[in-house]
């Protein structure tokens, strides 16, 4: 039977101490207004899932630009900042932690989503594959084939790396304890990342060092707002979702990792999405701070990869959604609410605050406490213990 207690210890993260080895995954919901400034059930859907260890907030967009979807919020306004404010109060008051993952979403927008009809930006003029995988389900975006984003100047990269680090200033005057670089997924950091998003020809293109310098200055564009400690980085290495591909994932997450390293963040997360290399364990070897690992784990599986110190820290998605109490659920070896996919990029409570606690649950809905949501991840116990601050 497997030892779940390490699931248990508390520990650091980066400023931040963490009362156990719980997360809640970052997870697009869709429930902010059409402004971007988060709502109530915002406030109440983040407070119900405070006993985690860490809280990890859906994207954020920066700025007015880089938002993809109708109903995501943003901060990057004195609104959108007054509203975390609420959202990070309720947390602290249950005992809980928070960083805001903040999401630039690039070429994935649409002109109709944008002011003033503004054409969607990236590394480089490359349209989305209309064929590619894409969010659907209720998803609410424009039903068409993305367009074709315009490539950034030179300059305007480095204006978008203090979009970047006043988001960051806003994330810590709400009451943040930290912020994550939503660096995998196709979003923008990745299109800079990614060889057939990223041709340019200037310092941030072409080299692995060159298409990873965009993210790499973001980090320290925010660790000079903010703390070295106060910023994360989420990474989703060889995933090709949103039509990204790279040429080299190992030789550019590599390099990542051991940049990342250098600059003392506050955990990496990282996602194998199906990938056949040990993306964990190489990059774990590269990277000697904390790392939270994503993408479906079982109670069971997180416990044994926290024990054989493949990973600090194991966030969960699809579960935490359907299980405000999922801590207690783990702790206490209870079955769990099943999630409902097709609520969970509605509007409303429903799907999304309204999962009951398991005292409140029908008992013959239940389903088996080591149950997964997700699969495709290869996570082999990888032998270099790199240990979260105790």
């Amino acid at each position: 039977m497997t030892d779940i207690s390490k699931l248990f210890q508390p520990g650091t993260l980066g400023d931040t101490p963490v009362r156990n080895r719980i997360a809640l995954a970052p997870c697009t919901r869709q429930r902010a207004h059409l402004d971007g400034t988060p709502t109530e059930l915002i406030v109440e859907y983040y407070r119900q899932r405070a006993s985690a260890g860490l809280l990890i907030t859906e994207g954020i967009s920066p700025s007015v630009n880089g938002n993809g979807y109708l109903f995501a919020p943003g901060l990057y306004t004195d609104d959108h900042q007054a509203g975390w404010r609420k959202v990070t109060d309720a947390v602290h008051h249950e005992g809980g932690a928070i960083f805001g993952q903040i999401m630039h979403v690039g070429r994935l927008s649409d002109s109709l989503m944008l002011p003033h009809g503004m054409q969607p930006i990236s590394a480089s003029a490359v349209q989305p594959d209309p064929t590619a995988r894409h969010y659907t389900i209720n998803c609410p975006r424009p039903k068409r084939h993305y367009p074709t984003p315009r490539a950034l100047s030179t300059a305007e990269v480095r204006a978008v790396v203090e979009e970047y680090a006043q988001c960051a200033r806003r994330a810590r005057e709400a009451g943040f304890d930290g912020v994550e670089i939503h660096a995998a997924s196709g979003y923008l950091p990745m299109q800079f990342l990614s060889t057939n998003t990223n041709l340019r020809d200037d310092e941030y293109g072409g080299s692995i060092a060159n298409r990873a310098r965009f993210l790499l200055e973001c980090v320290e564009a925010m660790q000079a707002a903010t703390s070295p400690g106060f910023v994360a980085v989420k990474v989703g290495p060889g995933w090709n979702f949103h039509n990204v591909f790279d040429d080299d994932p190992v030789g550019t997450y590599s390099h990542v990792a051991a940049e990342l390293a250098k600059r003392g963040i506050a955990y990496l997360q990282i996602g194998n999405y199906g990938q056949p290399w040990d993306v964990i364990g190489s990059l774990r070897a590269l990277f000697d701070g904390p790392v939270i690992g994503v993408a479906g784990y079982s109670r069971a599986s997180a416990a044994a990869a926290i024990a054989v110190g493949q990973v600090d820290m194991v966030a969960f998605g699809q579960a935490y959604i359907a299980n405000p109490d999922l801590v207690e659920r783990f702790r206490d070896s209870l079955p769990l609410n099943t999630p409902d996919p097709a609520t969970y990029y509605t509007q409303g409570a429903e799907g999304y605050t309204d999962y009951p606690s398991y005292d409140a649950a029908d008992k013959e809905r239940l389903i088996d406490i080591d149950s997964t949501f997700a699969s495709g991840s290869s996570r082999a116990p990888h032998p270099d213990k790199k240990k979260m601050a105790a």
